[in-house]
């Protein structure tokens, strides 16, 4: 299911599923929004705090059910990331959103809903920035608008031309989008949203976790089979996951043990995850990784 494109003028309802963040804080990021030039619809709870949430489970459910079944709401962004989405996922009626093709993005904690809105709706949602992404980054805002506006066709998405992309493998190769944030990923697993990675390729990203964190991580993504059944790997920023102790792995050791031994098709340092530019990604897209021009290309329009 492919969600219908925004315009200028169109509204963003801004929902909150994991963290709380300070209200003042939040204004401030919704007004740079609208100075876009988009209309503002704000969830009923967002302002919420519960805990370190955004509010209790249920009411966060209920902002994300709302937001989708609202009529006057043209896409969704999430505030920001944190922890909670999964909490919130169990009192989701996806039945109810089956014809509800709208524009949904995020990115870090909102890792699941991303993945389980595919896999129970079909539906193309985004990895890309959140309301309190900084979207004065040039690369972040173009990629940003080129894919929910522009993004109606095939595309192919490349880093800046000042940061490589690197790649491993000598063949090309296409699947299905999936992945995300490489925690949120491992905390899917044995439940009734674990992700699915047969024949699809696996976009993985994460922050300040020490090396032997990243290796145990995908050790377990491994030995549950979820890694040799994919067709090809992205790597996107890996910020500040450097080894807390002097005899460490470096993080390409760690890449080389359990991705690169594969020998499948793997492109890397890819601008996507918790640093400056965060490119958008159409989860549940069909891709190819083209490894010898260095690039993403999206194989179909990704809005309508």
């Amino acid at each position: 299911m492919i969600p219908k494109r925004i315009k200028l003028g169109d509204t963003i309802g801004i929902l909150a599923p994991a963290s709380a963040e300070d209200s003042i804080k939040i204004d401030e990021k919704l007004n740079s929004l609208e100075k876009l030039g988009f209309k503002i619809k704000k969830a009923s709870h967002i302002y919420d705090k519960y805990g370190y949430l955004a509010g209790r489970d249920e009411d966060r459910a209920s902002d994300f059910m709302d937001m989708f079944l609202d009529k006057d709401v043209n896409m969704i962004m999430c505030l920001r990331g944190g922890y909670g989405s999964m909490r919130m996922l169990p009192l989701i009626d996806f039945n109810k959103l089956k014809s509800c093709n709208k524009i949904f993005i995020g990115y870090s904690d909102i890792t699941p809903i991303l993945n389980t809105l595919y896999s129970k709706l079909g539906l193309v949602s985004f990895h890309g920035p959140m309301a309190t992404t900084d979207l004065t980054d040039t690369f972040t805002l173009e990629s940003l608008f080129n894919t929910l506006i522009h993004g109606v066709g095939s595309y192919d998405i490349c880093n800046p031309s000042h940061i490589p992309l690197y790649s491993y493998g000598s063949s090309n190769t296409e699947g299905i989008l999936v992945g995300g944030n490489l925690s949120l990923i491992c905390s899917t697993l044995g439940t009734p949203y674990e992700i699915d990675t047969t024949n699809k390729i696996l976009f993985m990203e994460e922050v300040s976790e020490d090396i032997y964190i990243i290796d145990r991580m995908l050790c377990q993504l491994k030995l549950s089979g979820k890694l040799n059944k994919c067709r090809g790997f992205i790597l996107g920023q890996f910020k500040d996951c450097i080894p807390s102790k002097e005899a460490s792995f470096q993080l390409d050791e760690i890449f080389y043990h359990h991705i690169f031994s594969l020998n499948k098709p793997v492109l890397w340092n890819f601008m996507s995850g918790h640093d400056n530019p965060k490119l958008t990604l159409p989860i549940g897209a069909k891709v190819r990784l083209d490894i010898t021009g260095k690039k993403i290309s999206v194989l179909h329009g990704v809005v309508k």
